[in-house]
């Protein structure tokens, strides 16, 4: 039997006592929580999310938002209760919210070297850049002690995030990638009763120790506690001179076009919080100069498994010296031994050294080389023996390095050097990763998969789809390297292989909405995060095959895939982070950028009708949202 939804709301957060569940929503917030049934001895807690269909112009409303119609079934024994699951919002980009050092800041505001606000120019009232592409984001909390919240019956918690790009300037024109991506830390309040966070205030995170931030996408919490951001799309060092987006972005942060360092970017960022709600940030510059997306570290706190966004990219793997430490350690990329080349494939996995360093060094060697110090390219072939051919974006070049430029080579020209000593760089797109722990497996998104892991040019050579797939690594110990060296971990991938509900499907022909895969499967998945919990896989897409994106939920013991949120037609899904357990509540962070990004054909249909709706609701599309899931209402059942 089941209870009427109007009751059971009161007893919405904890089915049972000491399990985390999910925040309430704001309207249910005022509600007492009952905590009536308790775990039996031993008995397992299930989780399932139950899928939604995907909007459509039955209802053009729910495609111009986030939407949620989805649910969640959390049951121990013959007591089950399903949630209603809903979103809510911390702030839209451009929104001014209270500021940590008093007063009040622009959500997503840019500012330069010396942290004063970066102006459009184009703009009549020559406002502040803000982004409309929030991207990676973690929830922290500092433990009881370090940060109290002034509000009775709450505790304070932070949370990390991180703005990717400006899509345009009031104008219209284009300013990917022109800009220093800002970083902030928001400081919450967390009820005690209802999981709620309340924005108390917002702070900027000064970059200009690390000569700013290039680009920052996806990131990841560290298991001690910071956030690990990103930088991808790491700026061609030999063709510099000709990169009319990195003058740019010189110019903007640094009031000059030509005193950026291309070597000071592509690293891996790292931000710890204080108690005051500020932030500090350092970067790492031995983890490989790649197209970082989010990575995962391993639970032996040493051990770093890496994503490069990009064609012609390759699996990464960082070994740190010590635990908690990512400012030494070396540094390998796979080999790929194709065990199926069937649909999305599989292949075993070994390990390349590419070479051990500290982050120091590698700073030292990027303030002071430059490209031709390390490396001759050549885009044509030379017919010179000592020239090796390589693939490098998605094109052919003849590479030769320099002597004694090894470790250079390895930490600054990673790509190449990497494809110069043999590994498999054919991955296209390599997003996301997470790690599922307790059946020691790790996941990767691979956004696209066509050009290079396609077309015969690399020792990859699969079938696709276009619309990418998510692959599952097994991970164990007892590895060796090229060289015949033990890695010290016991955290590595030895193959990789994609489930079957995991990979998304091309269609032959668009349908009626102008979808070109399958919207009842992933498409060109991006953001992933894993809840042991759960015992489920979170994916975000970032698609140019769906209408809107989706996230989803994988139970990874039932393998049901279901969709759980929806993103403006022309967003991308962002900001993924799961986390089990803050103070008795478990969280699904959620962000989106870039709504209303129309793309042709696949918004030809829709964009007359959702074009209006999409800038009523974000600011004319140059806001997007940072927010995450919650629960709305719930029904029990018992068996």
């Amino acid at each position: 039997m089941s209870e009427p939804v109007s009751h059971s709301r009161r007893r919405a957060l904890q089915l049972l006592s000491g399990v985390p569940m999910l925040p309430l929503a704001s309207s249910l917030a005022g509600l007492p929580l009952l905590a009536e049934a308790r775990p039996m001895m031993g008995a397992a807690v299930r989780y399932q999310f139950n899928a939604m269909s995907a909007p459509s112009l039955a209802n053009p409303s729910q495609m111009a938002e986030t939407y949620v119609a989805s649910t969640l079934t959390k049951s121990i024994g013959r007591h089950a209760e399903t949630y209603a699951l809903g979103y809510e919002t911390f702030f839209l980009t451009g929104d001014t919210v209270p500021s940590a050092e008093g007063g009040s800041i622009l959500a997503g505001g840019y500012f330069d070297i010396n942290n004063a606000p970066i102006l459009d120019t184009t703009s009549p009232d020559q406002r502040q850049f803000f982004s409309d592409c929030p991207d990676g984001m973690s929830l922290i909390a500092l433990g009881h002690g370090h940060a109290r919240s002034r509000r009775r019956d709450c505790e304070r918690v932070f949370a990390v995030v991180q703005f990717e790009y400006v899509t345009r300037n009031v104008a219209g024109d284009s300013m990917y990638g022109m800009l220093p991506s800002p970083i902030a830390v928001l400081a919450m309040d967390q009820d005690k009763r209802t999981g709620k966070l309340t924005l108390e205030s917002y702070s900027n995170v000064d970059t200009s120790g690390v000569h700013g931030l290039w680009i920052t996408c996806g990131a990841s919490r560290s298991p001690w506690n910071t956030h690990l951001s990103s930088e991808e799309y790491e700026p061609d060092a030999v063709t510099i001179a000709g990169n009319a987006q990195f003058k740019a972005f010189s110019q903007n942060l640094y009031g000059n076009p030509d005193a950026a360092n291309p070597y000071h970017y592509g690293h891996l960022p790292e931000v710890t919080v204080n108690p005051n709600g500020t932030g500090s940030i350092k970067k790492h510059y031995c983890m490989g100069r790649i197209s970082h997306e989010l990575v995962q570290v391993m639970p032996d706190e040493r051990t770093v498994l890496m994503g490069d966004d990009t064609t012609n990219g390759g699996l990464f793997m960082f070994v740190a010296d010590r635990k908690r430490d990512l400012s030494a350690g070396t540094l390998y990329v796979g080999k790929w031994t194709q065990t199926s080349g069937v649909g999305a494939g599989a292949g075993d996995i070994s390990w390349i050294k590419l070479g051990h360093a500290t982050s120091d060094e590698i700073k030292a060697l990027a303030d002071t080389l430059t490209a031709a110090d390390i490396v001759d390219v050549k885009t044509s072939n030379p017919n010179d023996a000592s020239y090796a051919k390589i693939a490098y974006n998605g094109k052919a070049q003849w590479v030769k390095f320099m002597p004694g430029m090894d470790k250079a080579a390895a930490f600054l020209e990673t790509h190449r050097y990497a494809a110069y000593k043999g590994a498999s760089m054919a991955f296209t797109k390599m997003e996301g990763t997470t790690v599922n722990a307790a059946d020691k497996r790790a996941y990767s998104a691979m956004s696209y998969i066509y050009k290079s892991m396609v077309d015969g040019t690399t020792d990859i050579k699969v079938q696709g789809p276009v619309a990418g797939a998510v692959y599952e690594h097994v991970l164990a110990g007892g590895q060796k390297d090229s060289d015949g060296d033990r890695i010290h971990s016991e955290w590595v991938s030895v193959s990789m292989s994609a489930p079957a509900a995991l990979v998304g499907e091309d269609l032959a022909v668009r349908d009626a909405l102008g979808n070109s895969a399958n919207a009842d499967k992933i498409a060109n998945p991006d953001n992933l995060k894993y809840s042991e919990a759960m015992r489920t896989l979170f994916i975000g897409e970032d698609s140019g095959n769906h209408v809107n994106n989706f996230l989803w939920a994988y139970n990874v013991d039932t393998k049901e895939l279901s969709r759980i949120l929806s993103c403006p037609a022309g967003a991308e899904s962002t900001g993924l982070h799961a986390v089990d357990d803050v103070n008795g509540f478990s969280y699904i962070m959620s962000n989106f950028q870039h709504p209303g990004d129309w793309e042709s054909p696949l918004h030809d249909k829709v964009k007359p009708i959702l074009d209006p709706l999409v800038k009523a609701n974000y600011n004319g599309r140059f806001s997007a949202a940072v927010g995450y899931l919650t629960i709305e209402g719930c029904t029990r059942h018992d068996d």
